[in-house]
Order: structure tokens, then sequence, then C-alpha cells
């Protein structure tokens, strides 16, 4: 008897849910057939929804089973998986032979030595002042540090890991136009203070740039970055959704909370060369600290009219650094037509700033800072040999983190905790883990740098010049950087007993 009032109950729950779901389809049918915003949905109700489903997966679908390792945008799944490896300390090894493509235009060739340097003959890369005229220069110890990322865009968590990672691998965090909050500070390591268009951190009640503040935050950073343009977006400020602005983003930024937060897209007291010069000077003359910009070149004329600006006026004027941003640069949020369109990529503009500063007799004065897709170590050695003193990543460090490129850093609802701030997704980053991982991933990016310099008969990274790697230009045919970006005539690059 017990057995047929069950059987009975699971009849009428069974036909309960049918009766629900052929009314729900119904109900979609007839929503479909009114509503007059999607054709396909009209003229096929209820399966045309699919298209839209499929749609949305097939990005994530494509990255784990269609695309080939070497094929996704932003960072295909090969670099992705270097990454993750080596932020584990698994190594670079690998079986049977590389799966990268010697042929394909653009690939890197290191010219090795054929009698490379034993290992007892190499040192270390040295370490590099920064503003050696500053009342209080920066003596920058490692060659690949972290970009700028905001405490808003990233999660108090993500900072955290990165603050920590970054102390022990003893490496600079940029802070973001974000402003400098406890969580950059809690690892203890160099911090490199980040001045955007909205003087975040560092503004008074009216928006303007506060001595006071300045002088408060210089005890606690190593140098200043003034931030005319991203790779993401040059000539547009920073955009923070208002989801991300919680009561404590708010308090660090002094904006109001809840409300989209977005920075002008460009000083306001920065019009001309001379006026982005007054501004490095002040912000070094109350701080003491040394003082740079980070900037996307849209050609030459730029920086030809900052050198003539800087010899009109004395080399003491020059900027300490410049952070050359690539154009293929990213960000959390930004409009794809800037991303898509605006902005030199950096294989063009890094070599071309260095040839400027050489050409002007200021590539002593002034170090340059390479920013722009540049997450693994022949990328970054790659940018040493085109005239960069340093190397900056984001991204890279966000996948040391755990990242999943799920594109989702402007929605709040990124899996992996490091750009929302749910607190249930927060809680899947471990902060001790992930700082681990960020340690090892610069440790050994650094380490593998001077590698490939050992390779080509160098001592240590900082000898890289252009002759040391070729540019594949058509499959069997490659060229090396010094004959593809000539040094200029009147100027001698920089050995590197005189960067010391």
């Amino acid at each position: 008897m017990n057995t047929d009032i069950l059987a009975s109950w699971v009849i009428l729950i069974f036909a309960g849910l049918l009766g629900l779901g052929v009314l729900a389809i119904l109900f979609m049918y007839l929503h479909d057939k009114l509503q007059t915003t999607h054709t396909i949905r009209r003229n096929y109700p209820v399966i045309g929804r699919l298209r839209y489903l499929f749609e949305r997966q097939g990005e994530f679908f494509r990255q784990y089973f269609f695309a080939g390792d070497r094929q996704e945008q932003p960072f295909n799944r090969a670099s992705r998986a270097w990454v993750y490896r080596t932020a584990k300390g698994l190594g670079g090894l690998i079986g049977f032979g590389s799966t990268n493509d010697l042929r394909e235009p653009g690939s890197l060739i290191f010219v090795n030595s054929p009698y490379p340097l034993l290992e007892d003959e190499c040192v270390p890369a040295p370490p590099l002042i920064i503003g050696p005229g500053c009342d209080r220069p920066y003596v920058a110890r490692s060659i690949f540090n972290i970009s700028g990322m905001s405490y808003g865009a990233l999660s108090a968590p993500a900072v955290r890991a990165l603050s920590r990672g970054a102390a022990e691998a003893g490496i600079w965090i940029n802070t973001g136009e974000g402003g400098l909050s406890p969580w950059h500070e809690e690892g203890g390591g160099d911090i490199v203070f980040q001045i955007g268009t909205a003087k975040y951190g560092v503004r008074d009640l009216d928006g303007r740039l506060s001595d006071s503040k300045l002088r408060e935050v210089a005890e606690r950073v190593q140098a200043f970055e003034i931030k005319l343009s991203q790779g993401a977006k040059p000539g547009r400020g920073g955009v923070l959704p208002a989801a991300k602005v919680t009561p404590e983003i708010a308090a660090i930024r002094g904006i109001p909370v809840h409300k989209v937060s977005s920075s002008p897209n460009r000083h306001r007291e920065i019009r001309s060369t001379d006026d982005l010069l007054d501004m490095i000077d002040h912000v070094r003359q109350v701080t003491g600290r040394p003082v740079g910009f980070k900037a996307v070149m849209g050609s030459s004329v730029f920086l030809d009219d900052l050198c003539e600006a800087i010899l009109r006026r004395s080399r003491d004027a020059a900027p300490d650094f410049i952070t050359i941003d690539g154009g293929e640069g990213g960000t959390g949020a930004a409009p794809q037509l800037l991303s898509d369109h605006v902005g030199m990529p950096l294989t063009e503009s890094l070599p071309m700033a260095a040839d400027v500063l050489m050409a002007a007799g200021l590539r002593d004065r002034i170090r340059i800072v390479a920013s722009g897709k540049l997450t693994t170590s022949a990328r970054a050695a790659w940018a040493l040999c085109a005239g960069a003193d340093f190397v900056v990543s984001a991204r890279g460090f966000m996948f040391a983190l755990g990242c999943i490129q799920s594109l989702q850093c402007h929605k709040d609802t990124c899996p992996t905790g490091i750009t929302t701030h749910n607190p249930r997704l927060q809680r899947g980053l471990v902060i001790r883990d992930k700082a681990r991982r960020v340690a090892s991933y610069a440790h050994w990016v650094n380490h593998e740098i001077n590698v490939l310099a050992h390779a080509c008969g160098l001592c240590h990274a900082r000898g890289f010049r252009r002759e040391h790697v070729r540019i594949v230009q058509t499959a069997g045919i490659s060229q090396p950087l010094d004959v593809l970006k000539p040094y200029p005539r009147s100027a001698t690059p920089l050995r590197t007993e005189q960067q010391g």
C-alpha cells in the first residue's frame, strides 16, 4: 500500500513539473513572438534562445576545447600555462620540442654565443639607481616588477597577495591610480605611487594636488609616477564601476560611495610639455623622491618636444624615468574602440623612445620602463634589447594569482576573486598561497632573463643590446633588431658600465 502511495506521489510530482515546464515554454513562446527586440527569437520562438546561450558560452568553450595553444587573444593558452607553471615553481621544462612556430612573423630568436659564459663567470643583474640627483633616490633591485593595478579594480585579497609576494621577491609594486591602500603596504616592500588624473590619494577636497598629502605618501613609497595615459585606453581616464566603490575604497580615493568613479582624460594643470616638466619638478621638490611619467606613444613628436624642453631648461629638469606603455596594454574596463585602435604597440614605441633619448644625449639621465603584454622571460628580455632598463607586468601577475582570463574584470563577477568585491568569490583566493606564487613568478622571470643573457655570451641581462635578438619577418627569414631598428647615428647605446 505504501508503495502505491509513493508511486502516486511520484506521478503527481512528475505531472506537476511537466505541466510547469509546458507553461514555461508556452510563456516563452508568446513572449518571443510578441517582443520586437530580437529578430531570431521572434522568428524562431524558444529555440532561438539557444543562439544567445551558445554565443555567451562560446568564448569559454573555445578556451578549453577548440582554440589551439597559441591562437587565443589577448593571451593564448601556452602563455597562460607558462605563467601558471612558473608561479607554482614547476619549471619551464618541456618534452619533444616546442610548439612555438619560428616561421611566424614577430617570433623572437635570441642570438646565442658559440662560447657562452660558464655559470661561475656570470653575476646577477646589478641594481640601477632611479633619480640619482634626488634627495632620496631609489635603488631598484629587480628588472621585472609589478605594473600599476589599483585597489578597487583589484580586490583586497589580490592586492595583499601581490604586496606580500613583491616584498618576498624584492620587486616593486605600482599602486595604480587608485591611491595607496593599507594592502599595498602590508608586505613592506618597495612601492611606486601612481598619480592619476583624478589625483586619488593625494588630492584636496577640490580634487587638486595636495602638497601635504604628497609629503605624507612620500614617507611610505620609493617613487612617484605621473600617469598621462595607459595602453588599454589612451586619451581616456580610468573608470571604476559603482559596484566596486565600497566605503573603504571611497575613503582611500576621496570620492562618493557606490557611484561610478571616472578620472579626467588628462591632468587639468598639464596642457603642454613645459607644464608636464613643471609638475614633475614640483612633486620632486615636495617629496624628494624620483618622479617619472607613464604614457602611450602616438608618434615621436611628443618625445622630441620633451627632449627639446629639457635641453632648453637643464638636464636636472628631466623626468627620472619614463614608463612606455604599449597600445596592447590591458585593464579591467576600457572602451573597445580605444583598446583596438589607439596607441602604438610596444614593439614600435619602445625602440623609438630609446632612440629619441639617445639622440638628445639624455639616455643616461632617464630610465626607461617597458609595459605591455610582457608576461614571459623572452618578451622581457626583448624589451631590454630594445632599450628598456626595467620591465613591468600587470596581467602576468594576475595569472600568477590564478586569473583564468574569463574576461569579467568589469562585472564584479570574477570567478577567481581577483577583480571582484564579492566576499564569496574572494574566499577562493588564499592570500598566503598566492603570495608565494607571485614571488615565485617574479623570481623565475628575473632568473630566466639572465639565463637568456648567459646564452648570448653576456654576464648578466643588463648587457642586452639590439644585436642580441632577431625578429622573424616571414617563414625562414629573420632580421637582427639593430637592423630593423638601427641606433641613431649621432648616439652610442649605453654600455652596462655606464648604467650602473
